[in-house]
């Protein structure tokens, strides 16, 4: 079959005919909505196995595995935009939470944001490690996080509620106690013991 001239021209029965602008838009619309559903319905699917198959997620969603590929032409692609989503949620959470408590509240409880992601997300997580880009899901993250552990000290320093010179290296090293704890267990007592030490840890003594 011959390309389809650009762009106001589909395909239907095997030949190619014109469409108007409107219709142009109502596909473009129509696409829209099911990428959305076909990452909602792959958060919940991954949320608990990170082993789900396309096929599963392609069925829950109500498409053919077609419809899925053409959104998402390799597992590592659909898995790449549910991390970015998720660490963008992280990111903005940051300001969001700065601006309804203090400095210091914001930050615990970013802390109980970030747990909440990487210990009920472990299907997700467990995708990531999967995944032969895995170097490409770590560089994505990395900014935006960085970014809001960034901003949160700022705040901090600003309130004088935080000792100066500790940046988000710092926090994320001390962070990596969490992916010792089993998500599957009882992880929430002991993600808050790590985090009250963390902020202890950095809380300005004088």
């Amino acid at each position: 079959m011959a390309e389809a001239p650009p762009p106001y021209w589909e395909a239907r029965r095997g030949r190619w005919r014109a469409v108007s602008g409107k219709r142009v838009e109502q596909l473009h619309a129509q696409g829209e909505r099911t990428r959305a559903r076909l990452l909602e319905v792959a958060r919940e699917e991954f949320a608990g196995n990170g082993g789900v198959s396309l096929n599963a997620v392609a069925k829950a969603a109500g498409v053919g595995i077609g419809t899925l590929y053409r959104h998402f032409p390799t597992r590592e692609e659909l898995v790449f935009e549910l991390y970015r989503h998720e660490v963008h949620q992280l990111a903005v959470a940051a300001d969001e939470l700065l601006g309804q408590m203090q400095p210091t509240a914001a930050l615990r409880a970013w802390l109980d944001r970030y747990a909440d992601y990487v210990m009920t997300k472990a299907g997700l997580v467990q995708a990531l490690r999967g995944a032969s880009v895995h170097g490409r899901f770590a560089r994505e993250a990395y900014g935006p996080v960085a970014g809001a552990i960034g901003r949160l000290i700022a705040a901090n320093e600003r309130a004088g509620t935080i000792r100066a010179g500790f940046g988000p290296d710092d926090v994320l090293l001390a962070m990596d106690g969490l992916y010792n704890l089993d998500p599957e267990g009882d992880w929430r007592p002991r993600a808050a013991r790590l985090f009250d030490l963390i902020v202890a840890g950095l809380r300005n003594q004088g």
